[in-house]
């Protein structure tokens, strides 16, 4: 495994809003940088697997949270992970937002009443054939969460500023059974957030950083 730095940061202001955020959400996504290895289409042919993912930005008052879950141990898919909540689409959801608070109440609890919807960033493919959609949604507290212990090992917030600095994100690659990958981290506290997950923050974070006022 080797390490390659990020050749530019970008900061975002804190000073965010719901609706600078929304506004920025409605624009056109950044292009992947050259070196965003970790951006991948799925060969013609792949079976593919539709889902979504909210994007939980919590109003505290103290300043923005991103809500996240760390997956449970016995997973068949991702097991043990820092993710967002969410899963696959089912046949009877009206849409991918649809997706992503249904999966999301049903893993943290979190109505979805309690979330306001911001926007989509674009759809982020990983090589096991997934296909996600991330919702990003809004919460004002107080909220009441009710994690179903099957899926979630534990339901923890963080600093938003922390991932829109992208400074704090790695480059990473490994060989596996004949394979070659690249990814991206962004460690946290002792925590090592990494794959789709810390990939779709990335892409938030250049997004909020074009589009939102210094």
């Amino acid at each position: 495994m080797t390490l390659q730095p990020l050749p530019v940061t970008h900061n975002v202001a804190l000073a965010l809003t719901r609706e600078s955020i929304a506004g920025a959400l409605a624009r056109p996504a950044p292009a992947p940088e050259q070196d965003d290895l970790h951006v991948i289409a799925l060969r013609e042919g792949t079976r593919v697997t539709d889902a979504a993912v909210l994007v939980p930005i919590v109003n505290r008052a103290g300043g923005l949270q991103l809500l996240l879950t760390q997956r449970t141990a016995h997973l068949d898919d991702h097991a043990g992970q820092i993710s967002f909540p969410g899963g696959r689409v089912e046949a009877d959801d009206s849409s991918r937002e649809e997706t992503a608070l249904r999966e999301t109440e049903e893993e943290t609890g979190l109505a979805r009443s309690a979330v306001t919807l911001l926007g989509r960033l674009p759809v982020y493919e990983i090589p096991s054939g997934f296909r996600i959609t991330p919702v990003v949604g809004w919460v004002e507290p107080p909220f009441a969460l009710k994690p179903d212990p099957f899926e979630v090992a534990s339901v923890f917030e963080a600093p938003l500023d922390h991932f829109l600095d992208t400074a704090n994100y790695q480059r990473r690659q490994f060989h596996f059974r004949g394979r070659h990958r690249h990814y991206m981290a962004v460690p946290y506290e002792g925590r090592y957030i990494w794959g789709a997950t810390a990939g779709m923050l990335y892409t938030f974070a250049r997004q909020l950083a074009l589009y939102v006022g210094r």
